[in-house]
């Protein structure tokens, strides 16, 4: 299937086009709203059936090579090392502050749950296989760029984070107890260890409803995305550009990385995917804690109301057309 196929493909996909109906019911003020608590709901759902299918896929490979030690260096790599580059093109684009400008960067060295599980959603509807420990990657991926972001912003601003008081620790904590990453973690290693037993008890609950919850969690975010567009007269020209272009500029780079490891088309989606998303979640709560200095209503909206609809609606086909072409069919 050429570019222009994947793409009406996914575009035409249920999860998309619920995504594209609560982003149209927020611009035309609907009361459509999904209550808070099931909101949650679904964000456990999505983690804990990610992680548990990741684990039960990847026990029933019979031996593991070197292949997933590579993609998994190169993942913490990514993450650690993005945030630089990134702030160098925020700060020559925009006249953005440096604790803003190092938070953004943080955002785009981090990862997005929900663009990686689009895309997973993407290969199971094409058929595309893809290796099963992707999900650790994506764990692994998300604290390295806030360390790396709030190391950025000390090293321009020293008096913008204090180091060794209470707020360290603090910090500490929401980073390596974050609860998504806990649970994304412990529901891939209960799949690891239940294994194909594991899938057939809870295939029912964990594999069958998946694109619908799916969908109903992409409603939410097309409501959620729609209700930040009163902080979207804060992006320049620039900011807007860099929201695009850095994606695309990412998943170039790691396309480039997944052809050196060998990786086949599914996997290298994956990886890519994870290199090209940004983090909406985990890395504006790090920041809210300790960079208060950063513009939440500059980082928010750009990568929850920019490179994310344009990953999951373009660039997720667009990944996977250059997988094809680089990686091999």
């Amino acid at each position: 299937m050429d570019i222009l196929g994947l793409a009406a493909a996914n575009l035409l996909s249920p999860p998309i086009l619920f995504f594209a109906l609560g982003l149209g019911a927020g611009l035309v003020k609907s009361d459509l709203d999904v209550p808070e608590s099931i909101s949650r709901y679904l964000s456990i759902y999505l983690m804990m059936a990610i992680g548990f299918k990741g684990g039960t896929a990847l026990a029933s490979v019979d031996a593991l090579d070197w292949t997933m030690a590579y993609v998994m260096a190169a993942a913490l790599a990514f993450s650690a090392l993005a945030p630089f580059p990134a702030f160098l093109a925020l700060r020559a684009l925009s006249r953005l502050d440096a604790p803003t400008a190092a938070a953004v960067a943080a955002h785009y060295g981090s990862v997005s749950l929900v663009t990686f599980v689009t895309a997973v959603s993407f290969l199971e509807a094409n058929g595309v296989p893809y290796q099963g420990y992707m999900p650790a990657v994506l764990a692994l991926m998300e604290a390295p760029a806030i360390l790396t972001g709030l190391y950025i912003a000390h090293r321009a601003a020293p008096e913008t984070i204090a180091v060794g008081d209470r707020t360290a620790g603090r910090l500490n904590r929401e980073i390596f107890t974050n609860g998504a990453i806990m649970l994304l973690m412990g529901s891939f290693v209960i799949g690891l260890l239940t294994g194909e037993s594991g899938a057939e008890k809870l295939g029912g609950f964990l594999v069958t409803p998946f694109q619908g919850v799916l969908s109903l969690f992409l409603l939410d975010l097309g409501l959620l995305v729609a209700r930040q567009r009163g902080n979207m007269g804060a992006l320049t020209a620039g900011l807007l550009a860099f929201g695009v272009v850095w994606p695309l500029l990412s998943a170039s780079a790691a396309l480039a990385v997944a052809y050196a490891i060998g990786l086949d088309p599914g996997t290298g989606l994956l990886f890519v995917v994870l290199a090209a998303s940004a983090s909406y979640i985990a890395v504006p709560a790090a920041m809210r804690l300790a960079l208060p200095q950063a513009r939440a209503a500059i980082y928010v909206p750009l990568s929850l109301g920019v490179t994310f609809p344009f990953n999951i609606v373009a660039g997720v086909p667009l990944y996977y057309a250059a997988a094809q072409a680089v990686l091999g069919s």
